[in-house]
């Protein structure tokens, strides 16, 4: 049978590239964002179309599949940012307000399309919001067969403590997702993925690979890192170099910035802003800086030869973490894939 599949919100490229790992044909990615086409269009045999689904009818996503497709496979991640708990502060502004009604507009191009097998992925916070369970309503009232799950990724491969709501419904069989791939004694750590890289420092860009480039620190930051330890906190730093708001007693709590990875255990989530020292717990175990745009790819377990910008296409920083932290982690989407796989086959026999 004949497999093809439509990635929505297809940023780029990491699910798309899971599930062609997965031997399951992706004949489209649609995303909003013009800068995701080179990097997704250069690494994955597939094509991009810049859009945004709101306006995009449906008629014209459904002739995308092969008329020789057998089972039309529609998968996506409506960008997460208002349901993440980053962005929970931020609920009912605006910006939150006009991407709440993405994954309505997934469950539109779903009714319209009827695809055989339906996968979404998304932050854990979207399964506490209504918008969710009008979502899986609508595919249960289309007589999908629909399984969720909050998933932790080491589960699957991925070397980051990172949770993932995983949805997969399918109209002819119950297809759930794979059991896990890995345990705790064997969850690929920071050491795994990233501990090969030539050493940097902060500033600096490795000359074979642009991508391996951590910004520079302030002199205050530089002391900073340099007083922090692999999983410790900003408490393992000189009196006068701590800021005046984790002084405060309201602050004294709030430790998840300003730290170091440790090698041999999976990175925290990596964020958007996964570059910056400051942003999270992201320096480097042993290198006086923050990890790389590449270290940062690798942990989301975009192959190293992933090529993400050259001299004609260049990103700003800003946005190629953007890219790289709203990624679905590549093995995440080959999980997904297999997953799909088996169910099919299960199907057939």
């Amino acid at each position: 049978m004949k497999i093809n599949a439509i990635d929505l919100f297809c940023g780029i490229g990491g699910l798309t590239r899971g599930l062609q790992n997965a031997d399951i044909n992706v004949v489209a990615g649609i995303d909003i964002e013009e800068n995701c086409r080179f990097p997704y269009t250069r690494n994955n045999n597939s094509k991009f179309i810049q859009g945004n689904l709101k306006e995009i009818p449906s008629s014209e996503i459904n002739k995308l599949y092969p008329k020789d497709t057998d089972i039309k496979v529609l998968v996506g991640c409506a960008p997460c940012q208002p349901f993440s708990s980053y962005s929970y502060r931020y609920k009912g502004t605006d910006a939150s307000i006009n991407k709440m009604d993405l994954l309505d507009t997934f469950s539109r191009i779903i009714r319209d399309i009827h695809p055989d097998i339906v996968s979404m992925e998304n932050v854990p916070q979207l399964a506490k919001e209504p918008i969710f369970y009008r979502f899986v309503k609508s595919l249960t009232e289309l007589k999908y067969h629909v399984n969720w799950h909050i998933v932790f990724a080491p589960d699957y491969g991925v070397p980051q403590k990172r949770k993932r709501l995983v949805l997969l419904a399918s109209k002819s069989q119950n297809i759930d997702l794979i059991s896990p791939l890995y345990q705790k004694a064997n969850y690929p750590t920071v050491r795994d993925a990233i501990g090969k890289f030539p050493t940097i420092k902060a500033g600096e860009k490795n000359d074979k690979d642009p991508m391996h480039h951590s910004p520079k620190l302030s002199p205050i930051n530089l002391k900073r890192i340099k007083q922090s330890k692999p999983g410790g906190t900003w408490h393992d730093w000189d009196e006068n170099l701590i800021l005046k708001a984790y002084k405060k007693k309201s602050g004294k709590s709030y430790t998840s910035v300003y730290g170091r990875m440790e090698w041999d255990k999976p990175a925290p989530t990596i964020t958007t802003k996964f570059y910056g020292y400051g942003n999270g717990r992201f320096g480097h175990p042993s290198q006086n800086r923050a990890i790389s745009f590449r270290e940062g790819a690798t942990l989301q377990t975009f192959p190293k030869d992933y090529i993400f910008m050259d001299k004609n296409h260049h990103i700003s920083g800003r946005d190629l973490g953007i890219m790289i932290g709203n990624a679905v982690p590549v093995k995440l989407g080959e999980a997904i894939g297999k997953s799909i796989l088996r169910g099919v086959n299960n199907g057939t026999n």
